[in-house]
């Protein structure tokens, strides 16, 4: 008997096959199409077969039906423009008949959405309602599919298994597998002729073997459980799956076996991810309660990009300086609006001349590449190496530190001397960097005081073979948290956090949202090694208790430090705490010099010049000095409360500034008596009648002795006045 299959079909066969495996008028398809895989329709002559097969799926579905076409370019990971209407499809590991793929991109009427890396394609009645209007990302909520799913849609296979269905992808975002993550590309995308700079989130899969897509069994499970027709057409088969069963069934094979649409085995994502990278090992040995210069020496050489083996390295060797908790956050994991990126490795990179000379390398200065640069290897010309080469726009001969963190590219980075004198037409260009998943660290130390409300210090640990920017902060503040750590009668408990650059505060926010209501405020650590006098930036507000308290601290330690509004000074992770939602009155403390100085922040600001020659021990200690003082001053920040009435007598109790010798003072000190009513605090007396805090508090103190104040209970220490004074008063006085 002749078995073979006959590589002819016709339209009708097809039609037939298409009605077998459940297609209907009126359906909502997800068509993943290889015509090879059927052969041919007969009487089609080649250049009519796409006609031919287009007719035959519009047929089945009906005037009321939709057909989708996946239209995948996987531009953005390309570092391409995306053209909504004219890139064409480069097909993917899911669509292989490329030919149809465009022939339908490019019919009349059909619609694709903006999706610059998975687009899906259109045409029928509920096209727009599918394909318009999608969020920014491949897969999960509000996406094509499942938008499909929502709307009972179903999914056909033609030519090819159900292993290659990409609605798979969807399921596993949806409720979320081990070797998969989300991920951030940016590009452009073009629509309408408008071109607009987007971000996409991709759920990527992890790029060890074993996270690679394997779909063999989901495809074995779903023709073993009858969930999937099969008809036979030509030399290949068709398969058709209603897009809720198929979402249950990955469901609940993942729930079983998360790794059940995956190679595997299954193992840990992280140390899978390590094995594949074969990154750096770095050995950090400070000795026990290390001093900061040593800290310092330890620390500053290490590559300390936000996710890296450096950034961990350092992180562990800080962890052995105080009790220290360190928090992980995976790649891909959303913080608030933001997504933690990937883990970022730089095994080696270089530039050359066409004659093999070697004019930098990364091997010399971290700083040569751009931190999270793309790999790269190839010739480039000249004018292509400048768009990529970067030189700081100060120091000439200085090597600038740039990251891309967000964006998509690759880089070199140099002195502008090197730079100017490149010459030549060519050269060779060497970047070979991995990007693989791993954990965002965020160390914290907690000193615990009476009350669980608390004061936040942050400083970053981030930026690679740098001191003041911001190892300084760093230093200052582990000395700062070790002297508190020695204290016995703390009002508040205190949380230093040392983050990579802003997404370290922001998971850290994200993932303690309970602790919000507990902040009272805190200080950013930042840029402290240097001699400029000390910069204090407020809060967003203002005019809040930790405003005032830091602010007078300030004006007492030293007289040439000065002070500047929210974000007018410097900017960093005092933005995430100040910010909508959070709204923890965050100050910062730094060194630099005023935005209006031409060397601002300060001249060897993000370059290969900041060194430990920089920086001085007595800076730092200066500022760990202002910091304690910044805290005393908020622990005795209490509010007085009068047990007298009408006018003090002052002699009575030996209370005295003589008004011809010291008339200021006199008057602040009846300016202070008179407003002694239990709804101001220390730093509020000592603010309105312009003295120091500590004179304030020694006023304060005798008058505590005395027994003609008391302290108001924190509850009624508001500005709501007589009804708060008249309760309080009843309370405390002794008559």
């Amino acid at each position: 008997m002749d078995t073979t299959v006959n590589s002819l079909f016709t339209s009708e066969e097809l039609r037939r096959a298409l009605r077998e495996v459940g297609i209907s008028k009126g359906d909502a398809v997800f068509f993943h199409v290889c015509l090879e895989q059927l052969g041919q329709i007969e009487g089609a002559a080649h250049g009519e077969q796409q006609f031919a097969f287009l007719d035959t799926l519009q047929e089945a579905v009906g005037a009321e039906g939709t057909i989708l076409i996946p239209a995948y370019t996987f531009s953005f990971c390309r570092q391409e423009l995306f053209d909504v209407e004219k890139t064409p499809t480069s097909g993917g590991p899911w669509s292989t008949s490329v030919e149809f793929l465009e022939f339908f991109r490019r019919h009349p009427g059909v619609l694709r959405s903006r999706d610059p890396i998975h687009s899906v394609c259109a045409l029928g009645r509920r096209a727009t309602e599918l394909v318009a209007g999608v969020p920014n990302t491949c897969f999960g909520k509000d996406s094509v599919h499942d938008r499909l799913h929502c709307m009972d849609g179903k999914i056909c296979m033609i030519g090819v298994g159900l292993e290659e269905a990409s609605f798979q992808h969807h399921v596993e975002e949806m409720v979320g597998v081990p070797f998969r993550f989300r991920k951030l590309f940016t590009g452009q995308i073009r629509e309408k002729g408008v071109t607009r700079k987007s971000g996409w989130i991709f759920n990527v899969h992890l790029l060890a073997e074993s996270g690679l897509p394997d779909g063999r069994r989901l495809d074995a499970l779903a023709r073993a459980s009858g969930l999937v027709r099969v008809a036979h057409v030509g030399t290949g088969e068709i398969l058709a799956i209603e897009a809720r069963d198929l979402y249950q069934a990955v469901s609940d094979a993942l729930k079983r076996d998360p790794w059940f649409t995956a190679n595997g085995p299954a193992a840990d994502p992280v140390e899978i991810e390590k094995d594949r990278v074969q990154g750096r090992a770095f050995s950090v040995q400070l000795p026990a309660n290390a001093s900061m210069e040593e800290m310092i020496e330890g620390l500053w050489r290490l590559p300390r990009d936000i996710v890296s083996d450096g950034y961990d390295a350092a992180l562990n060797a800080l962890a052995g300086q105080a009790p220290m908790m360190i928090h992980e956050y995976p790649s891909g994991e959303e913080c608030s609006t933001w997504i933690v990126p990937e883990k970022w490795t730089c095994h080696e990179a270089w530039l050359e001349t066409m004659d093999g000379k070697r004019l930098f390398s990364y091997a010399d200065h971290p700083l040569h590449v751009v931190s999270s640069s793309l790999p790269y290897e190839g010739e480039v010309s000249r004018e292509e190496l400048l768009r990529h080469l970067h030189v700081h726009p100060k120091l000439a001969d200085e090597i600038p530190f740039i990251f891309k963190y967000y964006e998509r590219d690759w880089g070199l980075c140099c002195s502008r001397t090197l730079r100017d004198s490149l010459a030549e037409d060519r050269y060779k260009v060497c970047i070979r960097t991995s990007f693989s998943y791993g954990t965002l660290k965020v160390g914290e130390v907690i000193v615990p005081g009476s009350s669980e409300e608390c004061i936040v210090l942050c400083a970053h640990l981030c930026h690679p073979h740098m001191v003041n920017d911001d190892l300084s902060g760093i230093v200052v503040g582990i000395e700062v948290i070790r002297q508190l750590l020695r204290k016995k009668d703390l009002r508040y408990t205190y949380r230093f956090l040392i983050v990579p650059e802003t997404i370290g505060s922001i998971a850290y926010i994200s993932h303690h949202r309970d602790l919000i209501s507990q902040m009272k405020g805190g200080l950013f650590l930042e840029m402290l090694g240097v001699s400029n006098p000390a910069a204090l930036q407020l809060s967003m507000e203002e005019k809040t208790e930790i405003d005032r308290c830091f602010q007078l601290a300030l004006s007492e330690h030293d007289p040439y430090g000065w002070v500047g509004k929210y974000r007018e000074i410097i900017g960093n992770d005092e933005r995430q705490f100040n910010s909508p939602g959070v709204r923890v009155p965050m100050l910062s403390l730094s060194r630099v010099l005023p935005p209006t100085h031409p060397a601002w922040p300060y001249p060897e600001y993000h370059s290969s010049s900041d060194t430990p020659a920089i920086t001085s021990t007595r800076h730092l200690e200066d500022a760990r000095d202002l910091v304690l003082r910044m805290i005393e001053t908020v622990e005795n920040n209490v509010t007085p409360l009068n047990l007298f009435q009408g006018e003090l007598f002052c002699s009575r109790f030996g209370i005295h500034i003589d008004a011809y010798e010291n008339p200021e003072g006199n008057r602040a000190l009846f300016r202070l008596l008179d407003l002694i009513d239990g709804t101001r605090s220390i730093a509020d007396l000592a603010t309105e009648c312009g003295i120091r805090f500590t004179s304030a508090k020694a006023v304060i103190d005798e008058l505590l002795h005395q027994g003609v104040v008391s302290l108001a209970t924190r509850e009624k220490s508001t500005s709501e006045g007589s009804q708060a004074y008249v309760e309080n008063r009843l309370a405390a006085s002794p008559n």
